[in-house]
């Protein structure tokens, strides 16, 4: 009897939702491609996504520049085709069938010595009916190119096919080992047709309305830099990304042009979509502030509270004065203080007392802010003892 009573309080009882890693979180996509994929894994984990694509690519089929190096390649033979990536490898083979070089071009693929970068790229070589001679474990383009070099590349042929990213340091290491090398540019990257939502990002990331940035390809990464210059805040967006916005990269290609500017980059072990949103569900919760308030556990994220475990949505003008009470847990703010910290409210001092009414109630529980009658606010956390003259002294 006592066991069905405690299970009918439980069913009864009203669920609280419980945080997901990136609850709370704003996270900037500046993929073109897959970048709905790598979105919805980010919103699956509670982000708030902002799409940004800072690049697109030309079709295929349409690419002048892809069938003139197909046909390249078909008139002299490679002696070694690298091929990098599975979906830049199987649309240069479907482009080559729509022009009617699709036979020629797998017969030049099969009589050269074809490596893969990775099982997907072997996955991709396979179903065209060909056989990768050799691919690397750690699906490294430097163990690539290190197996390149043993052999001794002096006079041989080698085409790459490129997927939107130059390689600049592969390509000039095979050439300086004495080899004739092709680039096989399979995706070209040309500007968006509409910039305005890279130019709402990079406001964002100026202005504190967005926690982390993502990139999966390096030219996306120069475009957005290119776009700050442009618009005149190239030295506050490097700012921002140097020491506010965790950025991103899928692997250490993409971020070589961030870090040529001195930001800082994450990136996941392996070069892959999932373990960056996985690394990003362990890098952002590390980055948010954690305090005890009035005897509960709060965790202040970008847009959002976690308050006990359950994630509360918080609007900026109060999320800007919880900012400000939080920046010194305990101690009293004073009203003018907390007025300055409010986006666009003027001088109107009844600003103040709004947006505590707000946060208050974003929180769900009004006891996290007390009133500090003539002086100010503070959070409910005991201040250090060499404050203890800032007790709440109020409600």
């Amino acid at each position: 009897m006592q066991a069905e009573e405690r299970g009918g309080a439980r069913a009864g009882a009203q669920a609280v939702p419980e945080a997901r890693p990136l609850d709370g979180f704003t996270v900037g996509v500046t993929a073109a491609r897959r970048a709905a994929e790598l979105g919805a894994l980010l919103e699956r984990r509670g982000a708030r996504v902002r799409y940004a694509p800072a690049l697109r690519t030309v079709p295929l089929p349409d690419d002048a520049g892809l069938r003139a190096v197909t046909g390249e390649l078909i008139g002299d033979a490679p002696d070694v085709v690298v091929a990098t990536t599975a979906v830049g490898f199987r649309g240069w083979v479907e482009a080559a069938e729509g022009w009617g070089l699709g036979e020629a071009l797998l017969g030049r693929l099969a009589g050269a010595e074809l490596l893969a970068r990775g099982p997907k790229v072997r996955g991709a070589i396979r179903a065209a009916g060909l056989t990768e001679r050799w691919s690397p474990a750690s699906e490294s383009m430097a163990e690539v190119l290190d197996r390149l070099l043993a052999e001794g590349v002096a006079g041989r042929r080698v085409a790459v096919q490129l997927h939107g990213e130059p390689l600049p340091e592969f390509i000039g290491a095979l050439r300086a080992g004495g080899a004739q090398v092709v680039a096989v540019p399979v995706y070209r990257w040309l500007p968006p047709v509409d910039i305005g939502p890279v130019d709402r990002l990079l406001d964002a990331v100026t202005g504190g309305g967005v926690d982390a940035v993502t990139f999966t390809s390096a030219p996306a990464a120069v475009s957005l830099l290119r776009r700050a210059e442009e618009r005149g805040s190239r030295e506050e967006v490097l700012a921002a990304l140097r020491r506010e916005v965790l950025v991103a990269c899928v692997g250490p290609v993409t971020a070589r042009p961030l870090q040529a500017h001195g930001i800082p980059v994450v990136q996941p072990e392996r070069f892959r979509i999932g373990p960056l949103v996985q690394l990003l569900c362990r890098e952002l919760p590390g980055r948010a502030q954690e305090l005890t308030v009035a005897g509960r556990r709060v965790e202040i994220r970008g847009h959002a509270v976690v308050v006990a475990g359950e994630p509360r949505p918080v609007p900026p003008a109060p999320m800007a004065l919880l900012g400000a009470l939080a920046r010194r847990p305990g101690r009293v703010v004073s009203r003018a203080e907390l007025l300055r910290a409010l986006p666009g409210t003027g001088r109107d001092p009844h600003a103040v007392e709004t947006a505590v009414a707000r946060l208050r109630a974003a929180l769900g529980a009004p006891e996290l802010i007390r009133t500090v009658v003539k002086r100010g606010y503070r959070l409910a956390v005991e201040p250090p003892a060499e404050t203890g003259t800032d007790g709440d002294g109020g409600v």
